[in-house]
């Protein structure tokens, strides 16, 4: 589905510009789901050790036979791994959740990431934004560039990059989420829809694409992008 294609390629985008595609080391997908972005990742780097981890043993039984790797099952507030294990740290839409502490697992990243280790993050946008999407999916928080970037100073990370992404349909998400009637019923839009949509969808989110990869900061959107890096004691 475009959303998660686009999810997924942008947040592997961001790593390589926060120089961690030129490291040989291990990756932590946190808080992998599925195993969408696991796949993505160990097949962008098929040397690699990757490992993925989630709080739903079911989860983490799919995601490992979907990508392949090693996944076990634990909570980000409290991360299984010994210190510095990995050189960099994938999590899409996690602090975000009910059930989360998200200054407890930003500490857990900063411990378990070496130094000048990478963490790359995506989260939903605008606490304003919060709808029946939200209930439906778990989410008690939204962020914005500014929120995030303070969060992650406060944890000891260096900023690399904090911008948004999903600016060209983001219109359309404020009139489905904000403006029509939702029944009062949790429902969540990322969901599959038919050739037409998904063709236009993706065409939009590979413009904005194209834009990350050339640094650009997107001024609005639908989710807040990050990089930081975990600098020497």
């Amino acid at each position: 589905m475009w959303w998660f294609a686009a999810l997924h390629a942008n947040l592997l985008v961001l790593y390589g510009r926060a120089g961690g595609a030129t490291q040989e080391t291990t990756l932590l997908d946190a808080g992998c789901g599925t195993g969408g972005l696991l796949a993505q990742i160990a097949a962008k780097y098929p040397e690699r050790t990757v490992v993925g981890l989630d709080a739903a043993p079911l989860a983490c039984a799919r995601a490992a036979a979907k990508s392949g790797r090693a996944v076990c099952a634990g909570s980000v507030d409290a991360l299984p791994f010994s210190d510095a294990a990995f050189g960099a740290i994938f999590s899409a839409d996690v602090l975000c959740h009910a059930g989360v502490d998200e200054r407890a697992a930003l500490a857990q990243f900063h411990r378990c990431l070496g130094d000048n280790g990478v963490l790359v993050l995506s989260l939903p946008a605008y606490q304003w934004m919060m709808s029946r999407h939200d209930l439906a999916v778990s989410n008690v928080r939204r962020y914005t560039r500014s929120g995030i970037a303070r969060l992650l100073q406060a944890a000891g990370f260096r900023m690399v990059f904090a911008g948004y992404w999903n600016m060209l349909l983001f219109p359309l998400m404020v009139v489905t989420r904000k403006l029509l009637p939702d029944g009062g019923v949790p429902a969540s839009d990322v969901k599959p829809y038919s050739a037409p949509i998904e063709a236009v969808c993706r065409a939009a989110t590979t413009v904005e694409r194209a834009l990350l990869r050339c640094g650009v900061r997107l001024p609005f959107g639908g989710s807040v992008i990050a990089a930081a890096t975990k600098q020497r004691a």
